[in-house]
């Protein structure tokens, strides 16, 4: 362990100026409501980093180049994340961005690494319609943006699925005020409507982020019947939510995006969070594969925790970085517009701790968002939170994944 400390600290301390490193920059709140998130994902990535440079770097050609961080935190504030991008995408030798967490940071940044080809995979997540700007009829035909999440169509349709499972006929739907929320409320509406509108809707309440007291919002979904609570939301309101549930009496349960997994809402919550359900794509625990327990036991020595903030956002992340540096073997260069091409089409599988990846993307097809998106339901299960931490809401995924990474 300590030969794997020393290795991330060299990894991470790559001189700034160094000629033959591969520059990739992680970005995302690393402060704030969100941080849970930006700092899960990028301490994800940074052990994956580490890995690559402890083992002498990336071949290219006959160099070994090792990979330079270039970190920024969006505070996850729109402005400031428009202009980290411009600053990016003014960068030459920049061969591509790994990070981003909030809707609005993503629409207000990302045209600007798009104008200049600099290629991104959007992790651990943003709202669909960060992916969906591009995906119009006079939308660009080469587009260097990616995502690397369980993208909200795929949550959505989980989320409404569990409340039918469930037997609930009646639900109301909360979101916050961001980017995020309302399109994750949309996301919700198409589901049910997909559905065949078999949940009624009974209260629809919106909250702002900062909020504190939810007690006005529970109160018209207690008594309007709702029998489950539809959320969507990124912030420490969500345990604000299942705190003032407790506090009106309204025992229902929470069904909502994977952020219901973040520390903050699982430690402000306290008991009051128990029995949250969500989609993850990956859980923390062990005994599934080695890989994941070498993972979960480098994740805990290297950054001192008994628990993984966003366990989520960190998978997330190594595995992405994994996926950017084949496409940069692939492509035998830094140079971030022929990264996008291999990344559109990887030729060797990667086995990180969320899957093996084969071919996770291909050519951008603007009638088709799904082509730069790398995430399917297969790779995506119900989590629920019990006593501090996220299990797997169904034994059998716990099995089906544990057989998977036997082969």
């Amino acid at each position: 362990m300590k030969a794997f400390l020393a290795a991330l600290l060299c990894a991470l301390a790559v001189p700034a100026l160094a000629a033959d490193t591969v520059k990739i920059a992680l970005t995302g709140p690393y402060s704030g409501g969100s941080a849970p998130m930006g700092t899960s994902t990028r301490d994800g990535s940074k052990l994956a980093i580490a890995e690559i440079n402890a083992a002498g770097g990336i071949q290219i050609g006959d160099k070994k180049m090792k990979i330079e961080i270039i970190e920024r935190d969006d505070e996850a504030k729109n402005e400031r994340g428009a202009l980290i991008a411009q600053e990016l995408a003014s960068m030459a030798d920049l061969s591509g961005v790994i990070g981003s967490v909030n809707t609005g940071v993503v629409m207000a940044g990302d045209k600007h690494l798009q104008e200049k080809g600099i290629t991104k995979i959007i992790c651990p997540a943003a709202g669909s319609a960060s992916m969906t700007q591009w995906a119009k009829p006079d939308g660009p035909t080469e587009l260097s943006i990616f995502r690397f999440a369980a993208h909200d169509g795929i949550q959505a349709a989980m989320v409404v699925e569990e409340a039918l499972r469930l037997g609930f006929k009646k639900v109301a739907i909360f979101y916050d005020s961001t980017n995020y929320g309302v399109s994750g409320r949309d996301d919700l509406l198409n589901q049910i409507k997909k559905q065949g509108d078999k949940l009624e809707v009974v209260a629809s309440e919106k909250w702002n982020i900062g909020d504190k007291d939810m007690t006005a919002q529970l109160l018209k979904a207690k008594a309007a019947g709702a029998q489950a609570v539809l959320i969507w939301g990124i912030g420490p309101e969500l345990a604000a939510i299942a705190n003032g549930k407790a506090k009106v009496g309204y025992n229902v349960p929470l069904i909502g995006g994977w952020t219901l997994s973040m520390s903050n809402y699982i430690d402000n919550a306290g008991a009051n969070g128990n029995g949250a359900l969500m989609p993850q794509t990956f859980i923390e625990e062990k005994g599934i594969s080695p890989k994941i327990d070498k993972f979960i036991n480098d994740y805990h020595a290297s950054y001192k925790v008994e628990r993984i903030p966003s366990p989520v956002s960190a998978a997330q992340g190594y595995d992405a970085v994994l996926i950017f540096v084949e496409a940069i073997k692939q492509a035998q260069s830094t140079d971030s517009r022929k990264i996008k091409a291999a990344l559109e089409d990887l030729k060797t599988p990667v086995k990180g701790v969320i899957a093996t990846w084969t071919k996770p993307y291909t050519k951008w097809d603007r009638s088709n968002v799904e082509t730069h998106e790398a995430f399917r339901r297969a790779q995506t299960v119900m989590g629920k939170v019990q006593d501090g931490r996220v299990t797997f809401s169904n034994p059998a995924d716990r099995d089906r994944l544990k057989a998977q990474a036997a082969k």
